[in-house]
């Protein structure tokens, strides 16, 4: 096996080990554009652009994917997420 195919081989390895879970904000009755927006600013670091296409995406779509990483640093975000009246889960 040359130097190349094993590095290769560690990378594959590597991304595998690495895969990151999905903070998604799903649609409801209750939360006005603006509070979604304005949530997803403070808790999850959102430009007000970013923020407010997420919202369209879930009034539209039902749910977005609003936040991606490991999951330990995501549950803090989630939780103040659900805490503003958001629904919104980790998977």
């Amino acid at each position: 096996m040359s130097t190349k195919e094993k590095v290769r081989e560690r990378v594959s390895v590597k991304e595998i080990v690495s895969i990151d879970n999905e903070i998604i904000v799903y649609n409801d009755d209750v939360n006005t554009f603006d509070h979604v927006i304005e949530t997803l600013i403070r808790v999850c670091n959102h430009s007000a652009e970013q923020a407010e296409q997420c919202s369209l995406i879930v009034h539209y779509n039902g749910k977005c994917t609003v936040k991606t990483g490991p999951y330990n640093k995501l549950k803090p975000q989630c939780t103040k997420l659900l805490e503003a009246g958001l629904s919104a889960e980790i998977i």
